[in-house]
């Protein structure tokens, strides 16, 4: 398994981490296989979309604003269960295939680093099955 870091600018962002995944399966010489990325961040989460129009990723942020609002009455006492909802919902990894050592994404796919509770310093994890 690898890791790399990834540090976010805003509260709620979706950061193309597609070209970070791709250094990852190149220096792990991966050939052939399913390539796991995994977010271990309890209120960010892992996406594969589009990668063409960033409005995309505009409209995914504001929608899942809309139904999760940060000012909602939450139990949790951290400020933060919007975060956490929204990343139950994104969830945490992706898959993708590996061959002849490149990802095999659609034409207009790309693999996303969703923040919900940022600023923050984040890691994710990849992992050859």
């Amino acid at each position: 398994m690898k890791t790399f870091k990834i540090s976010t600018k805003g509260r709620t962002v979706i950061n193309n981490i597609t070209d970070d995944v791709r250094k990852v399966v190149t220096d792990m010489k991966i050939d052939d296989g399913i390539v796991t990325v995994y977010c271990p961040h309890t209120t960010a989460g892992i996406l594969i979309n589009e990668s063409d129009d960033p409005a995309v990723q505009r409209d995914i942020l504001r929608r899942l604003n809309d139904l999760v609002p940060l000012n909602l009455e939450y139990d949790h006492e951290e400020g933060n269960s919007d975060a956490h909802i929204k990343s139950s919902l994104i969830g945490s990894s992706v898959q993708v295939f590996a061959e002849g050592g490149k990802l095999k994404l659609g034409q207009w796919q790309a693999i996303y680093f969703c923040e919900f509770d940022g600023p923050r310093d984040r890691e994710v994890w990849i992992k050859e099955s």
